[in-house]
Formats: C-alpha cells, structure tokens, sequence
C-alpha cells in the first residue's frame, strides 16, 4: 500500500508519498496562501493531494493530513488552529466531499510525534513526547505506536498550559501560555519587548556564544521557562523520551542550559529523561501525516 501525507502549514503545505517498504518516493512543497481564505485552502489541498495520486499512477493509496489544531470530537469542527480562518469549519467533511474519499486528519505536532517515534529518535520507546517550537509551541503522545489524542483531542498541549495568568496574550485568548514564551514567534516578541528592537533568533544565539550580556540576559531567561514548561508535562507524563523539533529545537544549547532547567524544576531527585532533537528533520511531519492515514 502506497502512502499519502500532507503537511498544513501556515506558509506552505508538503506533501509526499511513501512506498510499501516505508521509503520516500515523491515530495512536494506549495505555498499555502492562507490570506485567500479556507475554501482557496481546500482547493490547494485537494490539486497536491490529485497530483500524487496521480505520480503513483492509481495505485492504492492511504491519505493523511496534518495541521495546526484539531478535529473536535463533539461538533466536527477544526478548533484550536493558529491559521485562524481554518477554525470552526467542517474541514474533514468538506476535504472528503471535495476529495471523495475519506481521510484522517491529525493534529500537526501528533504527526510529528509519530513519525518520531516510529522512524526516528524515539524508535523503539514505549511513551514518547514529541515537541514543536516552532512558530507556535504543540506536542503529541505517542504510546505503543499509537497516537493518543484524548476524548477532547487535546492531548499533549503544552503549548497552552500558563506559566503566567499575568503574561503575554495568546491568540487562544488566554495569557501566559508556554507558546507565547518558547516558541519561535513567542521569543521574537518577548525580545522585542524586553530591548526594543526586533533581533533574529540565530543572531540572538550566536551573540549568546559570544558572551554578549543581552544575549546571554534574553537565552537564560528562556532557558528557564522552557525548563519550568517542561518538567511540569514530565511531571505529568513521564515519557520514556521527549523529541525536540521546530527552528527553536536547532539551538544547540537547548541540549544543556535547557536540559539543565528542566532538571532543576522537575520532580524528581534525577532526571533520566532523555531529551534529545529530532532525527527527521522537516521530513517528521509529512511522514507523520503518511503514517496516520487511512
């Protein structure tokens, strides 16, 4: 059986088909063009999705999406998406009326984490907790091979758990979210706050090994919040690994300071968690949406 997996992403959507021994056989990238609205999105969608298809000349295929929110159980409804025209419309429904054919749809850091688990740093571990700090903050659990979403689909959003009921605003309409802090997005506006000026993140850690005092200031402070964030879900969830990915997860002492942090808060009186970046690449998420298809 060949697979199918799409990547919705906020700029671009990926898409690439897997052969039956699990190899990449054809891959694609278009831009999302999310300012033309959700009906343009779906017909993007449906132009990949007919192209591979048609690259594997009508074989049999399975077809999964992945993307920023997720399906609610009670209405069938998309919740939770930062691409805010996606939310509270019948995606699924309407992809598999326009597609004609019925498709599963998870939410983008469940396929990440999935693919992780089954392909990647987290092969052959029981629980794994995959993050995505990217422009926003998701996470996924995967156990046994299994993605565990929860009766709410909710499961695994540590992106929305407070650190602060004072804090920053979130699009969720909440304040102080773990997203507003530590993902890509959350820091450049934290540092644009705190000094005034907008700074690249890879500028902000190569000052940061360079001993700049803003720099070294800005990395510990977020050192900390990823350190508090994180061991509050190992304190719940206690994962046999946790698989880091999005632009944040490249900054390489993530792998210490950070790690240190999350050793300093979690509850534990030595932190055995492995904490270790993603193997896949940007490959994870579309080969995640591959593996969840139906």
């Amino acid at each position: 059986m060949y697979r199918i997996g799409i990547d919705l992403g906020g700029t671009k959507i990926e898409g690439v088909v897997l052969g039956p021994d699990g190899k990449e056989l054809v891959r694609k990238r278009i831009p999302t063009e999310r300012e033309q609205g959700y009906r343009h999105i779906l017909s993007r969608l449906k132009s990949l999705h007919d192209e591979l298809v048609a690259a594997v000349s009508g074989q049999p295929t399975t077809f999964g999406i992945g993307t920023p929110g997720a399906i609610s159980p009670r209405t069938g409804l998309l919740k939770n998406s930062n691409t805010v025209c996606m939310n509270g419309q019948p995606v699924k429904a309407d992809l598999e009326k326009l597609i004609g054919r019925q498709i599963e749809i998870q939410n983008d850091a469940n396929c990440f984490a999935m693919a992780e688990a089954l392909l990647g740093a987290g092969k052959g571990k029981k629980l794994v907790f995959g993050i995505i700090m990217g422009t926003g903050c998701g996470g996924g659990i995967v156990y046994k091979g299994e993605v565990f979403t929860g009766p709410q689909a909710i499961a695994g959003e540590w992106g929305h758990m407070s650190l602060d009921p004072n804090g920053p605003p979130c699009y969720c309409g909440q304040r102080g979210c773990t997203e507003t802090y530590i993902s890509g997005g959350g820091l450049e506006k934290r540092y644009a706050e705190k000094y005034g000026v907008p700074r690249p993140l890879k500028e902000v850690e190569a000052a940061y090994f360079a001993g700049e005092p803003q720099a070294v200031e800005f990395m510990n402070w977020f050192f900390d919040r990823f350190g508090r964030a994180l061991a509050n879900l190992i304190d719940i969830l206690d994962p046999d690994i946790v698989v880091l990915g999005g632009g944040v997860s490249n900054f390489k002492a993530v792998y210490t300071e950070g790690v240190a942090a999350v050793r300093k808060y979690a509850f534990t009186d030595e932190l055995q968690t492995p904490i270790v970046k993603n193997q896949l690449g940007d490959s994870a998420g579309v080969f995640g949406a591959a593996l969840v298809g139906i």
